[in-house]
């Protein structure tokens, strides 16, 4: 039955894929104009992250970055300010952020100005640098191989752990450098917790590079998450991979034009289905209407979801089954190859040394409050901040009405109270 419902859910998982690679700019010709969207939601759908943020008269900048093994990682920036703290060439505080699973750097900015949290932090004064991990729509290259391979897989064979062990420090490394400081602060959104206590814990010379480090929805112990479809492939997670290669499956979720056309057609306002998008983003994220800018759903859809490896669904299935968080297990031989030992190793949790705050609510089936408070008594410098709207979900933390007010002025004033390191 387990094996069925695999081969159910994979060859899902084709189709999606080989949709992704037939649909054309056809599918888009069908008249979704309407004079009420003078924001232009839809023009935000198609446009890329550089394309998106010029638009709205902001500076970026494209960085590339290649890993020590291979992985080609593109960075965007943005200096300074629009309207304030916008004087070009002066030199600001750095925060870098980092995306969420399945997500990319336009989870920042999607939101428009006055809205994203990027564009916020330019205002505020700081030098806004977003980062990409391996195989999502911005970092999808590699010096020598094919993410779209039908023979090989290998472009596909990471987790979070080399995320956070390999693709965050590179990054962190080329921003401090181009940018000419020390230190700098860190945001990162659900995955983008998990791969920064990755990298604290095995790499712990970061910390010195660290000035604070800001955790929305924390992602590391997961033994009382309620997230369904993460629940469902914990129940495989023997057979995950096998079962996806078998179908030449390496990627999950690609950023596809299917999608931007969905989130136009069937996901804008006044038509009936809307109400079916918002159920999708409620089933992952949890449920707050009160939150949820249905209006801007066409833009969310067209660039969200933007890929990832299966094993990284594979690696938080573990975490579930085994209710510990644990370096990515590859079975006993190779474990012995990886790691020296038969079972993969716990993340040293006590090797965290700055300031982290842990930024969670009631409400998020992924960041369940028992979980976080394990988290935090294992954290060498760990801080609760329980969200004064406690039923924020996990998505909110990124496209919630409230989320400038709840949480990104907090956080900016916490940044500036603990310094420039």
């Amino acid at each position: 039955m387990a094996r069925t419902s695999l081969i159910v859910l994979f060859a899902g998982f084709a189709v999606v894929s080989a949709a992704h690679s037939s649909v054309t700019e056809d599918l888009f010709n069908s008249d979704i104009s309407n004079p009420r969207f003078s924001d232009n939601v839809f023009e935000d759908a198609k446009l890329d992250v550089p394309e998106l943020v010029r638009k709205y008269r902001y500076p970026l900048e494209e960085h590339e970055v290649t890993t020590s093994d291979g992985y080609i990682l593109r960075m965007h920036r943005i200096p300074h300010g629009r309207d304030q703290n916008n004087t070009p060439g002066v030199k600001r505080p750095v925060v870098f952020l980092m995306h969420g699973l399945l997500c990319s750097s336009a989870d920042w900015v999607i939101m428009g100005p006055g809205n994203g949290f990027a564009y916020i932090l330019a205002e505020s004064g700081f030098d806004v640098w977003m980062g990409n991990a391996r195989g999502n729509y911005y970092s999808r290259r590699h010096v020598r191989l094919n993410p779209n391979s039908i023979l090989s897989n290998a472009f596909w064979e990471f987790s979070w752990d080399e995320i956070g062990n390999i693709d965050l420090p590179t990054m962190i490394d080329y921003t401090l450098k181009y940018t000419g400081q020390e230190k700098l602060h860190y945001i990162g959104h659900s995955q983008g917790t998990t791969s920064f206590f990755v990298m604290a814990s095995l790499r712990p010379e970061y910390n010195n590079k660290i000035i604070s480090m800001h955790a929305f929805a924390p992602v590391a112990y997961m033994a009382h998450n309620k997230s369904l479809l993460l629940n469902t492939l914990a129940r495989y997670v023997d057979d995950i991979e096998e079962f996806a290669s078998r179908f030449g499956i390496g990627e999950f979720m690609p950023n596809s034009q299917i999608m931007t056309w969905a989130g136009e057609s069937m996901c804008r306002d006044e038509v009936a289905t809307q109400a079916i998008c918002s159920n999708i983003l409620f089933l992952i994220g949890g449920w707050n209407e009160d939150q949820h800018n249905a209006t801007m759903m066409p833009a969310i859809f067209g660039h969200t979801p933007a890929g990832a490896a299966v094993r990284q669904f594979a690696h938080y299935g573990q975490s579930i089954a085994g209710k510990e968080f644990r370096r990515y297990d590859h079975g006993l031989l190779r474990n012995m190859i990886v790691y020296g030992n038969m079972r993969p190793p716990k993340y040293n949790l006590g090797n965290v040394k700055i300031p982290t705050f842990l930024h969670y609510s009631y409400n998020d089936p992924l960041s369940q409050v028992k979980d976080v408070y394990r988290l935090h008594e294992e954290l060498g410098h760990g801080i609760k901040m329980l969200l004064p709207l406690p039923t924020f979900s996990h998505l909110d933390y990124m496209w919630g009405i409230d989320a400038k007010t709840v949480l990104y002025d907090r956080v900016i004033n916490l940044m500036k109270s603990v310094g420039h390191g």
